[in-house]
């Protein structure tokens, strides 16, 4: 028998309007269990952005709710949220002036963690993204675009978040990097146990790294499920023609 969890996040029935005549999120509802490693994807303007950075706050919802760590989102601290939830945008978003070390330590800094707890970090995570010490003096411009990224994935998981979200973040990367990053992101996921929710444009990456597969298109989502369920059992006749599409041009 499957061990009953409490959901991580809980959004139900959330609408997001810009304006009357905009909506950009209609009745949008999942439950996403700790550690799992959703992925979400769809046409450009569907609302997968939006709908990620609702998770933490940085966006707000016109009605429904939404549930984090068991705790309606408007009782949180913004601060205290924020540091429990990992955030992973494209091309890693380093402060160029900091280097590598300093960029992986900014949120324990933050966080004012003392010096000795904050350096083991910094080794930990070095190791986990595959940096030498020498590494960890240069600055993001002596950086490859892949070396970036990871530097961001340090920065993201360097307080031991619940959560990590992560926005398209391998979208600006070649093929050859952005499939290298695809196997550490899996690897991270199962050595950390993090729940992970990333949003794509790549149908090829949100299948191959995705426990679940959430589809979205207008603002709705179309279908939640595992690779093979959606595309043995695909939820209407959109999402036949969109999963198809996209394979055609992976």
């Amino acid at each position: 028998m499957k061990r009953m969890t409490k959901p991580i996040i809980e959004i139900s029935r959330v609408d997001k309007y810009y304006s009357q005549d905009k909506r950009v999120l209609k009745n949008v509802s999942i439950s996403i269990e700790q550690g799992e490693f959703i992925t979400v994807i769809g046409p450009s303007g569907c609302g997968k952005t939006t709908l990620l950075r609702m998770i933490n706050g940085l966006t707000n919802y016109s009605s429904g709710s939404i549930r984090v760590m068991g705790k309606d989102l408007e009782q949180w601290d913004w601060v205290d949220l924020r540091r429990r939830i990992g955030y992973v945008v494209q091309q890693g978003a380093l402060f160029p002036h900091l280097n590598v070390r300093d960029n992986m330590a900014f949120v324990l800094k933050l966080a004012q963690k003392d010096g000795l707890y904050t350096k083991q970090r910094i080794e930990e995570l070095a190791t986990l993204m595959g940096f030498d010490s020498n590494q960890l003096d240069a600055y993001p411009a002596e950086l490859s675009g892949g070396q970036q990224q990871r530097v961001g994935l340090a920065r993201a998981l360097a307080a031991n978040p619940s959560i990590v979200l992560l926005d398209e973040p391998l979208g600006a990367l070649d093929n050859i990097t952005r499939r290298g990053l695809q196997i550490e992101l899996s690897r991270m996921h199962k050595e950390l146990g993090v729940t992970f929710v990333m949003v794509t444009h790549d149908l090829f990456e949100a299948f191959r790294l995705g426990s679940r597969v959430v589809i979205m298109n207008e603002g709705e989502i179309v279908q939640v499920g595992s690779p093979k369920d959606i595309l043995t059992n695909p939820a209407n006749s959109w999402v036949k023609k969109f999963v198809e599409w996209e394979q055609l041009l992976a």
